[in-house]
Order: structure tokens, then C-alpha cells, then sequence
């Protein structure tokens, strides 16, 4: 499993280290520790691009819901 940030392309660097951190999970403080900056510019940074429009999409690898294999070892779908 793992995201991916679509759109990044159109977000400043420091932009992207941010919501790389905030979509994986992290605190704005925690964030604002590990990057030398105050809370306030991570909301700032947050915010903007937020507004630039990004999207995290989700990629689960495989077949975790069991819809691709063989119908006769599974359930019908229908």
C-alpha cells in the first residue's frame, strides 16, 4: 500500500515536503520540528496548497478484495 500525490507538479517544494508529511500522518508540530519551522508556516504552507488542488489517491497492490481470482473459489458477485 502506498499514496500518491497527484497534481504535485503545480505545489513549491516546501509545499510538497508538507503535504508529503501531513497526508502520511504527522502533526503539524511534528512536521514544523523536522523541517526547522514554526506551526503557523506549516498551516500556511498547508493552506496554499490545498488551494493549489492536489489529490492523494490510495494504491493497494494486488487483490485485497478477493474480485479478480477464479469464480469457483470464491462467492458469485451477483
Amino acid at each position: 500500500m502506498r499514496l500518491e500525490i497527484r497534481g504535485i507538479e503545480k505545489l513549491s517544494w516546501r509545499e510538497r515536503q508538507v503535504v508529503a508529511l501531513k497526508e502520511s500522518g504527522h502533526s503539524a508540530e511534528a512536521i514544523a520540528q523536522r523541517l526547522g519551522i514554526s506551526e503557523g508556516t506549516v498551516a500556511t504552507l498547508y493552506n496554499r496548497a490545498r488551494k493549489k488542488g492536489y489529490e492523494v489517491v490510495l494504491i493497494i497492490e494486488g487483490d485485497p478484495l478477493g474480485i479478480s481470482g477464479d469464480a469457483d473459489q470464491g462467492q458469485d458477485l451477483e
